[in-house]
């Protein structure tokens, strides 16, 4: 699944190629893709609208419309935003289309493509959210909020007994970080994944945050982790370069780059498959 880097590499080409742009035709053959709210819901809420920007909190997209409504995203496990050029064949299992107005270079449509058919594309109400969409409002804070301190994210593992890990893949605790980037923000923290959260000490919360912010950081700059398994891709179909980089994740059984003594160990925390170093992570 796409996780914060990768939504992020999206939310930044959304904004470069479609925000501003007005929304002159919808096509929405996929079923499951608008299955919230049904397909003439999404037609009627984006036809003619203006999309005025793309925010992000966690794995999820909204942009605000000009109409007062937003539209959200989720890509979920496989789902994708393309902006193409109208002539452009479509890719198979292409869900959604939203033809663009022309910006002097001919007519563009924002994409999104789902294999798997996970992800979503919904139209809501921003004064209804809480009914309509009310996953958002169980985020916990992003987990690049300028606010999500160290000690803000001591006091939001206070007490938790379950596994680190299994603390940092819960979206209402911080949002945005999933197997990849868990795995890879432990290592260079030095946290062992099945360390009680609530009773790490305040020094290692506090490498635990630098880490998080350095690792979503740096692997925003490079556009994200595209993998062998997956489908993520950027708005314009490049692919990222941060899985070059993995210290640890897809990496069981190789010499720990780190400490370049210990193999790589693989085992399940919180029902993900999780590889981490058992010398450099104690």
């Amino acid at each position: 699944m796409p996780e914060l880097p990768e939504v992020e590499t999206v939310r930044r080409g959304i904004e470069a190629r479609a925000a501003g742009r007005r929304i002159v035709r919808v096509e929405a053959p996929g079923r499951r893709t608008v299955r919230r709210f049904g397909r003439e819901s999404l037609v009627d809420g984006l036809t003619g609208a203006t999309i005025v920007g793309v925010r992000r909190h966690g794995k999820y997209l909204v942009c605000p419309l000009d109409t007062g409504f937003a539209v959200m995203i989720h890509l979920r496990m496989s789902g994708r935003v393309l902006v193409s050029a109208a002539h452009e064949p479509r890719p198979p299992h292409t869900h959604v289309v939203m033809v663009l107005e022309p910006r002097g270079v001919g007519d563009e449509e924002l994409r999104f493509v789902d294999p798997r058919t996970f992800g979503e594309v919904v139209v809501f109400d921003p004064d209804r959210a809480d009914e309509q969409v009310p996953e958002l409002g169980r985020l916990g804070p992003d987990a690049l909020d300028p606010d999500l301190d160290g000690g803000a994210l001591r006091r939001r593992l206070a007490g938790r007994r379950t596994a680190i890990k299994a603390a940092l893949l819960d979206q209402r605790t911080v949002a945005g970080i999933g197997n990849i980037y868990a795995d890879e923000i432990l290592h260079r923290a030095r946290i062992g994944p099945r360390r009680e959260a609530g009773r790490l000490s305040p020094a290692t919360v506090g490498r635990l945050h630098h880490e998080m912010r350095a690792v979503l950081e740096l692997a925003v700059e490079r556009g994200g982790s595209t993998l062998d398994d997956t489908q993520y891709v950027d708005v314009e179909g490049a692919t990222g370069s941060f899985q070059d980089e993995h210290l640890v994740y897809g990496r069981a059984g190789e010499v720990c780059r780190s400490c370049g003594r210990t193999r790589i160990s693989r085992t399940v925390v919180a029902g993900r498959t999780t590889c981490w170093c058992r010398r450099c992570q104690r």
